[in-house]
């Protein structure tokens, strides 16, 4: 038998995955997913793309490209990131495979095995998933509704040896919905000075907003080069494109590229070609827009079932953007439990039980809810089927 590295033994299934493989019946109603709606796919646009692309004329849309991306699309990124208030050029921005593999590379440069990971409490499954190889221990900060406590961050970084990385989520944080707010922001950027730490910090949802104002990143406040900042096409373009960036201090940015380079040596040329297209030729700041009301009507009928159908003593986030909502259930209720043996037999809706979401100590009694993407009427359906159950169960 083989004998795997040890760093295997940190590779675990994900928990989103193995729902997702549920959500294929047409019977299920699915919660799980936090899939970006397909009906926003700019469908037309991109196949006119495409065609043009697919011709002899432009045969090096199939041909290997820098293994830092496509300079055109680079300088496209950062031209938006400027806008948003973190000055860069094309030579600043790495070009990754979604924002995931950004995660990757970040963690596989600064991490060894034994240093220590600060997340939220609770965090992106996927970003755990992603440093879990590196052999990291973590600590975990709690939230509120103003985000990562900022008193509770500075006793870890005060009491904990070997801090290399503090992971965020500040914009609609997946899994609670949850935003940094500005004072925090400056704090968190503030400590990391005065303890000498990386924040990395992870911004998919960041152009969806639905009500608040818009925060500036974490980057944006950054004076030392210490920010390492990622995002995604995924939400606002497509994510079957597996487009995302990092935008990083050069040191840091050069040696991303030659993990990228040891990793997959590129993106794929012709969906980088087709982004910059986009870019150029078609108004994604219009096509945001245009989703926001779509996603703010899927987030308010969502909200306003739970309100409706579940029992007192639940309570929920409600989320300024982003895909997600965070239920919370009584202490001691298990939702794994209950939707393995309750909610999937009897009602066919699923979603995600909340204990994957926490690096240390899980807690059972929370799920994760998604509502993009779901008909109205099975999205109302399928939340008064699981407030039935709920109440029946409490």
């Amino acid at each position: 038998m083989t004998s795997f590295a040890r760093r295997a033994e940190r590779v675990q299934p994900s928990a989103i995955r193995e729902f997702l493989s549920l959500a294929a019946d047409p019977a299920i109603t699915s919660f799980a997913g936090g899939y970006p709606d397909p009906r926003m796919f700019p469908i037309d646009e991109l196949h006119k793309i495409y065609d043009d692309l697919l011709t002899p004329g432009n045969a090096a849309a199939l041909q290997y490209a820098a293994s830092d991306g496509l300079p055109e699309l680079r300088a496209l990124v950062a031209a938006r990131l400027t806008a948003d208030g973190m000055k860069c050029t094309a030579d600043d921005v790495l070009i990754t495979q979604g924002g995931q593999q950004g995660l990757d590379l970040t963690a596989k440069l600064f991490v060894d095995a034994g240093d220590v990971i600060v997340t939220e409490r609770p965090t992106f499954l996927g970003a755990l998933i992603a440093f879990n190889p590196c052999e990291p221990d973590y600590r975990s900060v709690p939230m509120d509704e103003e985000g990562m406590d900022m008193d509770a961050l500075e006793e870890v970084l005060r009491t904990t040896e070997r801090v290399k990385l503090i992971y965020t989520v500040p914009d609609y944080q997946n899994p609670t919905g949850r935003t940094l707010s500005l004072a925090r922001r400056q704090r968190l950027v503030a400590l990391a000075e005065e303890f000498d730490v990386v924040v990395l910090e992870d911004t998919p949802y960041r152009e969806l907003r639905y009500e608040g104002e818009r925060l500036p990143t974490i980057k944006s406040l950054d004076t030392t080069g210490r920010v390492v900042h990622l995002g995604s096409f995924s939400k606002i373009l497509a994510p079957g494109l597996r487009l995302g960036w990092v935008l990083a201090e050069p040191e840091v940015r050069e040696k991303l590229s030659l993990l990228k380079l040891a990793a997959d040596t590129q993106n794929g040329t012709l969906n980088m070609r087709a982004a910059a297209a986009y870019l150029t030729n078609f108004d994604i700041e219009g096509h945001i827009a245009s989703m926001l009301p779509v996603y703010r009507h899927q987030r308010d009928l969502m909200l306003s079932t739970l309100a409706e159908a579940f029992p007192s003593g639940i309570s929920w986030t409600n989320a300024h953007g982003g895909l997600f909502t965070w239920v919370t259930f009584a202490e001691g209720f298990d939702m794994a439990a209950f939707q393995r043996d309750v909610l999937i037999p009897r009602a066919g809706v699923i979603a995600v039980p909340g204990a994957p979401f926490y690096a240390v100590d899980p807690e059972p009694n929370h799920a994760r809810m998604s509502f993009s993407g779901i008909p109205d009427d099975r999205l109302v359906a399928g939340v008064r089927a699981m407030g039935a159950l709920l109440h029946e169960a409490l």
